[in-house]
């Protein structure tokens, strides 16, 4: 069910961003979207755990799922995607 919801908020998130951005910085709010939909599920899953320790972990996952969204979005907004410049490539 979660997974339901986090796809219909992707698309309405996707269809209010197509609105005066380009197609890059539609992209890029989409990752940041879908990436804070995985941590929020994250958190959740968190609030429920039965340890501190798997609390901790579940945290801490979201943490990264967020600071790697944004990082894939910075980049997707500030780098050329066809010429990978961001890795050299």
């Amino acid at each position: 069910m979660k997974k339901m919801v986090v796809l219909a908020m992707a698309a309405g998130l996707a269809s209010l961003s197509a609105c005066n951005s380009s197609p890059r910085e539609q992209v890029a709010d989409n990752i940041e979207a879908n990436s804070e939909a995985v941590a929020d599920n994250l958190e959740d899953a968190a609030d429920n755990a039965s340890t501190s320790a798997a609390e901790a972990s579940l945290e801490n996952k979201a943490d990264a799922v967020r600071a790697t969204g944004q990082n894939q979005a910075d980049d997707m907004r500030t780098n050329d995607p066809d010429t990978n410049l961001s890795n050299g490539i």
